[in-house]
């Protein structure tokens, strides 16, 4: 459950789910994790002036901040969850902003948030999760140039947490597992396992596992995060076969385009559907 923008409880799955609107991450998986590392960050056929993104607010308060591992496990949830929300199914208010978004490149940037600026982004078009003492506010994808001074103000760096340990991941949900080798904020892990949640709703809805997709959303988008051990990550990671390890391990990745904090073409999250 998670408070909705009155502060009610709602559940994750707001209506049937309508997948399609992730097509665009279906077909561009393979051919996005096959480009050489430098071509990720190519961004020549990019309008600076039209960058689209979605914005992402943890709640950070001074004095009693949240779990690393659950404010991650928010983020994972919330960013899907506006991406599958009945809004943007087509003829809904968000499904232009939606499409136009998927369609092109997935960015998201976090930022934080405590106190009464944090209640002032309960009003602006999202979803928020909440897990354990975390909070996190995924925001319907807008232009850099119209985002509102609710968000604008908001601090992108100082988002860091402290390692906690979180124990084993929970049992039939899927596992987000973060790379061992690349160091990342927590307002950058916020960001990737916000894409491992889209591609692992992607790779579902392309095998046709609705009914799968379903009870995910039913359970408010359950998933783990974790850091890696070095053995796990080598066990787990497709090399150079994504295809065939999703199809026999059901394990996608994320690799970043290296805009922030890792280089080009690095993975920062492997992805782990059970």
């Amino acid at each position: 459950m998670q408070p909705g923008n009155n502060g009610a409880p709602e559940t994750a799955d707001r209506g049937v789910l309508d997948t399609a609107v992730l097509d665009p991450l279906i077909t561009r998986y393979a051919s996005w994790l096959a480009l050489p590392g430098a071509a990720t960050a190519d961004t020549s056929d990019e309008d600076p002036e039209n960058v689209v993104l979605m914005p992402m607010v943890l709640r950070i308060e001074r004095r009693d901040p949240p779990d690393r591992t659950a404010e991650l496990a928010a983020a994972a949830a919330a960013a899907l969850a506006v991406c599958l929300d009945e809004r943007c199914k087509p003829g809904g208010e968000w499904h232009e902003a939606m499409s136009t978004w998927i369609a092109g490149r997935i960015r998201k940037v976090s930022r934080r948030a405590r106190g009464v600026h944090w209640e002032a982004v309960q009003s602006l078009p999202g979803r928020t999760f909440k897990v354990g003492n975390a909070e996190v506010r995924a925001f319907l994808p807008m232009r850099v140039a119209d985002m509102p001074k609710e968000l604008s103000r908001l601090q992108i760096s100082g988002s860091e947490l402290d390692s906690d340990e979180p124990g084993p991941p929970l049992p039939n949900a899927p596992v987000l597992w973060l790379n061992p080798d690349v160091p990342m904020s927590a307002g950058k892990s916020a960001a990737q396992v916000g894409h491992a949640t889209m591609i692992l709703a992607s790779l579902l809805h392309g095998e046709g596992m609705h009914a799968e997709l379903e009870s995910w959303a039913a359970n408010a988008f359950r998933c783990s995060v974790r850091q890696a051990d070095a053995e796990t990550w080598s066990n787990l990671h497709p090399g150079d076969a994504p295809e065939k390890a999703w199809r026999e391990s059901r394990v996608g990745m994320v690799r970043d385009a290296g805009f922030t904090e890792v280089d080009p073409g690095t993975v920062t999250v492997l992805a782990q559907w059970r």
